[in-house]
């Protein structure tokens, strides 16, 4: 089967991320007075914010009964404030090399694109507004759109039926993370793609099983390629 539909993660798969994202992080925790290491932050991106949020405060706080749906949605308001702020104003906000070159020549191969995050919606349109990707992309959804986030399946599968894609062994997915990896494969994906552009090396990416690894975003073509000559020959 060919190849329909790729699916990329945004920060640090197709987003230029310099640790933004764990800094914003960092200091929404620090707001309610947990203090976190940018290194223990950096293995939670790519999950739906919230959640990684619980994640860390289960670490962190030895009385649970503290940890409440209110301290969660406190955390997130700030991290989601700091965040919008961040891209709406920053100049560093810019697409990794060779992202949208690669969007262009997949889409031009009738190949579509979709984008999903860990980000809440809000942030995500931000950031495709400041790159000016509304006529690069075909779909996007965000995390708070769906009933789970990463590692389910629920966002590549909100895409399939925005899209009319049928099957998963129509679509690769493509991110920097674990839960990017778990996502795909939870989803039956033909091609999970992991990438080192981001939060995770080659040897962090490799427990989880990805089909491939890359270290630069225009190797997906070729792998894509090899998939539409192999559905030729067969």
């Amino acid at each position: 089967m060919s190849i329909e539909l790729v699916v990329f993660d945004m920060a640090g798969t197709t987003v230029k991320d310099k640790n933004f994202v764990g800094i914003a992080f960092q200091q929404a925790m620090r707001s309610q007075g947990y203090e976190i290491a940018i290194e223990n932050v950096n293995p939670l991106m790519g999950y739906e914010k919230p959640l990684a949020i619980k994640m860390m405060l289960e670490v962190r706080e030895s009385d649970k009964s503290k940890i409440t749906e209110e301290l969660v949605d406190a955390i997130h308001t700030h991290f989601v404030n700091g965040m919008i702020e961040f891209y709406q104003t920053t100049t560093e906000i810019a697409p990794l090399p060779h992202v949208e070159e690669t969007f262009d020549a997949l889409r031009e191969e009738g190949i579509q694109i979709a984008l999903n995050t860990g980000f809440s919606r809000d942030i995500a349109d931000v950031i495709v507004s400041r790159l000016g990707w509304e006529d690069k992309i075909d779909c996007l959804v965000a995390s708070d759109e769906v009933p789970y986030g990463r590692p389910y399946p629920d966002m590549i599968r909100k895409i399939m039926a925005e899209l009319g894609i049928g099957s998963a062994d129509r679509i690769a997915k493509v991110g920097d993370t674990e839960v990017d990896i778990n996502e795909g494969i939870n989803a039956g994906c033909k091609y999970v793609i992991g990438i080192t552009t981001g939060a995770f090396t080659r040897e962090e990416l490799l427990p989880y099983k990805p089909t491939h690894i890359i270290d630069d975003i225009a190797e997906v073509r070729g792998i894509i390629s090899a998939s539409h000559e192999m559905a030729v020959k067969g």
